[in-house]
């Protein structure tokens, strides 16, 4: 079966779908002819959409859309480059949230932004796990303060430039240093055997964290949460990923207690020109 359908009466030869099919299985016999799947390519379909995305003509259908069952980008609503510079360098990492939960529904539509994270292949291996309320989160934090003690005295050369010890400290004060007592932890995870799954969990959590302040949300990366899941047991049977899955990732998110009011500056960008 043909994967691709095209309107004769839309199509404007212009070769578009053929450029930037990512497979390059899409061809057309010259500038007179309508595009076509190569004999046997639709084994090599990764089913990204973008020959239907890209087509201004709406001339192409796959089996996976039509041009008017998707969304149509909104021109008008593109980001200038000093409003692209001003909405990434006003991004802050939460770390004091209020004491309120966020509903399920503005999570879940803070993840379906998330889903659209590129990943290699087109394969979207990325699932995801919301942790809610104190008592779950703090029993949690529990567990990356068994695993950082464990480290302390067993892996000092670790754990010592990681401030871990400071951190334990913190937690016998009544201080969560881990959880920031956020209202919610997210952990992206996936099948452990898909190695090229690390990557896309942190380009998917980079675009969850982009997309939380349009949503009233902040945003921290949980960086003990997330390695004392790869590592440490008793924080792996804590945090109950399904059976042959690993975390990619970890985010506080909840409702920032205070607000920012200035960009600071970063160190000068090293660049390598060749």
């Amino acid at each position: 079966m043909n994967q691709i359908t095209i309107d004769e009466t839309k199509c404007k030869h212009d070769g578009a779908c053929v450029a930037e099919c990512p497979v390059g299985i899409i061809m057309m016999a010259d500038k007179k002819s309508l595009p076509k799947i190569i004999p046997g390519g639709e084994e090599f379909c990764i089913s990204c959409g973008h020959c239907v995305a890209v087509c201004p003509h709406g001339a192409l259908a796959h089996t996976i859309a039509r041009p008017e069952d998707l969304a149509e980008v909104k021109k008008e609503w593109m980001l200038s480059p000093e409003h692209a510079e001003h909405f990434l360098r006003s991004r802050r990492s939460i770390r004091a949230y209020k004491d309120k939960a966020v509903d399920r529904e503005t999570l879940e539509r803070l993840i379906g932004v998330a889903r659209h994270a590129p990943s290699g292949h087109n394969v979207q291996p990325v699932q995801w796990m919301v942790v809610s309320g104190a008592e779950k989160i703090r029993e949690l934090s529990g567990a990356v303060i068994d695993w950082m003690r464990y480290m302390i005295k067993e892996k000092p050369e670790i754990a010592t430039p990681l401030h871990m010890d400071g951190v334990v400290l913190y937690w016998e004060m009544g201080r969560d240093m881990i959880c920031r007592n956020a209202p919610h932890i997210l952990v992206a995870h996936a099948p452990r055997a898909l190695p090229q799954a690390a990557t896309d969990g942190t380009i998917a959590l980079a675009y969850l964290e982009l997309a939380a302040p349009s949503l009233g949300l902040g945003t921290c990366w949980a960086g003990y949460f997330h390695v004392a899941s790869l590592y440490w047991p008793g924080m792996k049977t804590a945090l109950g990923l399904p059976d042959g899955h690993v975390s990619l990732g970890a985010m506080m998110v909840g409702y920032p207690k205070y607000g920012f009011h200035r960009l600071p500056e970063r160190n000068a960008p090293q660049i390598i020109w060749r």
